[in-house]
């Protein structure tokens, strides 16, 4: 029999929890409803638990935590990953996992259609955009909605995912873990509404959008080191031309270096850029054998 875990990670969504638990009671009857508790004060673990969901507790702050404390605890085939504000459509849960065993997915992403005029904040919505595209350059685009908080994923996915964001970033980490592992992706879309009335956001823009593009270029500087440092490679050897190219010049011509410390400067420049173009083929190799381990645990598992 297929084991189906629903997760909802929860931080005061007293409001909303239980309408969740019990929309994707009827979406998915089959299915265990598990919701962590992540330092809420307003009652929201009494709430879950009256609505049927068996409930767990994570004190380290931050959605990432609260993801890694389920994917390690829980176990089943396919886990579907739910925020607890009411704002996405539980009956799209069936269809979610359909479309993942049918095409025998490791993760399908729920790409968000607004239903609502105050669903999707402005400055959400291009954050989203901005920070979809840039990882979709960097590691191949297979979303168009990379930070939404609705996903089916496999059992070889969970178990092998290393889970190392505290926060929301957590869903940055999953999309490169599965493009940076070539894993099987797929997404379709599913209504998202506007949240209850009494209802926050606990994203805030400029803040978790910071914090989302350091992971990315801490991502970036982990899994594509050579192109990383071949870029700041370029940038040293650039500087040290534009600073060395008139020493040289006037050497040439007066067979003087009037300017020695400009040559010396162009010179460390010089050596820098290729240090920095040798540490990015060593951390490239190392960066190759990680991914091997990792794909060899993915592989591991049923």
């Amino acid at each position: 029999m297929t084991r189906i875990a629903v997760l909802i990670p929860c931080h005061d969504e007293a409001l909303t929890v239980a309408e969740v638990v019990r929309g994707f009671r009827a979406a998915l009857p089959e299915a265990a409803i598990h919701v962590c508790d992540n330092n809420s004060r307003d009652g929201t673990d009494a709430a879950a638990r009256g609505a049927g969901a068996l409930v767990s507790y994570e004190t380290r702050p931050g959605k990432g935590s609260v993801v890694r404390r389920m994917f390690a605890d829980i176990e089943a085939d396919w886990y579907v990953m739910v925020d607890g504000d009411a704002t996405y459509d539980a009956t799209a849960a069936r269809r979610l996992l359909d479309h993942a065993i049918a095409h025998r997915l490791d993760m399908v992403n729920v790409a968000r259609e607004e239903t609502g005029a105050k669903a999707y904040r402005a400055g959400h919505r291009l954050g989203n955009r901005l920070l979809t595209g840039l990882v979709g350059r960097v590691f191949g685009q297979q979303t168009r909605d990379m930070l939404s908080g609705y996903k089916v994923f496999s059992r070889r996915f969970v178990k092998s995912f290393p889970a190392m964001s505290a926060g929301f970033e957590i869903e940055t980490e999953l999309m490169i873990h599965a493009l940076e592992l070539k894993l099987p992706v797929g997404e379709i879309s599913a209504p998202y509404g506007e949240r209850p009335e009494g209802s926050t956001s606990k994203l805030a823009t400029y803040r978790d959008g910071f914090i989302i593009l350091r992971l990315v270029g801490v991502l970036v500087q982990r899994e594509r080191p050579l192109e990383f440092f071949s870029a700041v490679a370029a940038l040293l050897l650039a500087a040290a031309m534009a600073l060395g190219l008139p020493v040289v010049f006037e050497f040439i011509e007066t067979g003087l270096v009037p300017r020695l410390p400009t040559a010396v400067l162009a010179s460390g420049l010089v050596l820098s850029a290729l240090l920095s173009f040798a540490v990015g083929l060593i951390l490239a190799a190392i960066a190759h054998g990680r991914r091997e381990v990792k794909r060899l645990a993915y592989l591991a598992l049923r």
